[in-house]
């Protein structure tokens, strides 16, 4: 009965001896990577499936009569920041309500559009159906994108971003802040 409760003690004892060090070392590896994705640059151009991506939008809009145009694309930080104080301490109209570093333009993973009219002026018509179609341009543009695996700032609830796209591939604005970058979560 003794050599039992001693047995149990001692494999109690290794148990937890053994998890504490598999904890230590899970915990030690996961600082040493938080470290390392924390000293990641930031990108500097579109993500390489993005930028596919944005030019396949475009050929497919064209193949159905409407012209657009990519108004925006990647964003540095201090752009950002100068495009957010547009309408606050700068002049303009509030156009975005991220800082810098709140946008998945800053990661390169996000594109804006508009619509290029036959005299080459772009315009921000919603409602335009410049190819007959009998549905506006821009919801089709919008399909087009969806279709391709983008997030249409139009669908979202809280705040309508009509021009904008985007893909988060599954990371939160807070874990490209940490330095994930889309290619820690896709799989070749």
């Amino acid at each position: 009965m003794k050599s039992l409760k001693t047995f149990r003690t001692v494999f109690s004892l290794l148990f937890l001896f053994i998890l504490g060090a598999f904890l230590f070392i899970w915990i030690d590896r996961e600082l040493e990577f938080r470290k390392e994705r924390a000293e990641r640059p930031l990108p500097t151009g579109l993500h390489p499936i993005v930028e596919t991506k944005r030019d396949e939008l475009i050929s497919r809009s064209a193949d159905i009569g409407i012209d657009i145009v990519i108004t925006d694309g990647f964003r540095s930080i201090d752009e950002q920041d100068q495009l957010h104080q547009q309408g606050r301490s700068a002049d303009g109209s509030i156009v975005t309500y991220a800082e810098g570093g709140e946008s998945y333009h800053n990661y390169g993973l996000a594109i804006d559009f508009a619509l290029r009219l036959p005299d080459g002026a772009v315009i921000w018509d919603i409602e335009r159906d410049g190819n007959g179609s009998g549905r506006p341009d821009w919801f089709e543009v919008a399909d087009i994108g969806k279709e391709l695996g983008f997030e249409w700032g139009g669908d979202w609830v809280r705040f309508k971003d009509y021009p904008h796209f985007q893909m988060d591939f599954g990371l939160s604005i807070r874990q490209l802040q940490e330095g994930y970058r889309p290619e820690d979560v896709i799989a070749d």
